[in-house]
């Protein structure tokens, strides 16, 4: 059987680069080498992009300016004809440049990777590729557009509100006065988050006005858009993935454990759920509770179907995990956030589900629907030939 040579996407110009680079070698450590032949392919936050066997190393990108000379430089051409990526040599260009891709695993968190931006070049490219598509992406890294599309097909969300960079700096009165007129958010504790970030990045409780003034500013250093939510001082969180498929099929549910209330960035990713797990294992080493046996189970199912319902609606593929809050106090269960490209891609999560999961499974059928996707877009008609320019 041949090797599908698979491209396997990370890093790029976001705040997540560092999570996105644990979510990448981990997917690469447990593909099949018998299946497939991975290309790493390294997007510096510079915006160049390189290749080599080199960046399978975890320990170089820290020093990766030593390492430049171990490198190859690529690209990508939005040119369906390639079918690959070119190596960059100023001297000439030739079909030698071309490195062959069968699949391209993108790994990206964040912006300028999982929202769109890449998957649209792909797109460009007639390039197969796991994950979401361009719609999917885009939205989904967008909270508040998330929450309202899923919230007009009956699936309860926190009430919200957005504020911009512009409207902060033209008016911080006029803010304060938007935010209040909210149902639900006209008193304090609010939760202040970016709208186009994840990994708990500037994520803030505001008690007052000056500390929701200090909350939006901190949101402000990492994205343009900040979402005010209710701060619910007594929740649950629930999460769970949800796998394509025909139909597709839910993962078990974790609650994951904080440290201080709400999840931070330290909790997912620098404290470590067991002594085996440090700072490079991403998701899988944050604490929690896999598939815990008190919740109800209503509880549980009600998870489980707002989830496929939500990865469906917003045309998802791959893998997604999706996040809710139950309102201990009155018992109510609110979808919170999606990602279309989850930290550790939650492989975690499908090793006690019926069916069990191993996570090279999950990622040869998260390439086996890339493939499938593209066959898909060859079926569509794109060229009607010149009839309007024509007389």
């Amino acid at each position: 059987m041949k090797q599908k040579s698979i491209a396997v996407m990370f890093g790029g110009p976001s705040a997540e680069h560092e999570i996105s680079i644990i979510t990448a070698l981990q997917a690469i450590t447990a593909m099949d080498t018998l299946q497939y032949k991975v290309i790493p392919v390294y997007i510096h936050p510079t915006g160049k992009w390189y290749t080599g066997e080199a960046l399978l190393t975890k320990s170089i990108y820290s020093t990766f300016q030593e390492h430049l000379p171990k490198l190859q430089e690529v690209t990508l051409l939005p040119d369906p004809n390639l079918q690959g990526l070119i190596r960059i040599d100023k001297k000439q260009f030739s079909p030698k440049s071309i490195i062959p891709i069968d699949v391209y695993f993108l790994a990206f968190h964040g912006q300028y990777g999982e929202d769109g931006c890449v998957q649209g070049l792909l797109e460009m490219a007639n390039a197969a590729y796991t994950g979401c598509g361009v719609a999917s992406s885009a939205v989904t890294m967008n909270k508040y557009l998330t929450k309202t599309v899923l919230q007009s097909h009956g699936i309860p969300v926190l009430p919200s509100v957005t504020v911009s960079r512009v409207e902060a700096q033209k008016d911080l009165n006029a803010v304060h006065e938007k935010i209040s007129q909210i149902e639900g958010l006209k008193k304090f504790p609010l939760f202040v988050k970016p709208v186009h970030l994840g990994s708990s990045i500037a994520i803030s409780r505001a008690d007052d006005r000056a500390s929701l003034n200090a909350a939006i500013a901190k949101v402000f250093r990492y994205d343009n858009q900040a979402i005010i939510e209710p701060c619910i001082t007594d929740l649950l969180e629930i999460n769970i993935a949800v796998l394509h498929g025909h139909p597709p099929i839910a993962s078990v549910v974790e609650i994951p454990v904080s440290s201080s209330g709400a999840l931070t960035y330290e909790d997912k990713y620098l404290r470590g759920g067991n002594k085996s797990s440090g700072p490079s294992s991403g998701m899988a080493s944050l604490t929690r509770i896999i598939d815990p046996q008190d919740i109800d189970r209503k509880l549980k199912q009600q998870v489980t179907d707002y989830a496929i319902n939500a990865y469906t609606i917003l045309g998802c593929r791959g893998v997604s995990r999706l996040d809710f809050i139950v309102d201990k106090a009155s018992g109510a269960l609110y979808f919170n956030e999606l990602n279309s490209i989850p930290g550790s891609l939650a492989f975690y999560l499908w090793e006690k589900s019926d069916p069990r999961l191993l996570y090279t499974q999950v990622i040869d059928r998260m390439i086996a629907q890339a493939i499938e996707r593209k066959a898909e877009q060859l079926c569509v008609q794109r060229d009607l030939g010149f009839k309007a320019l024509r007389g």
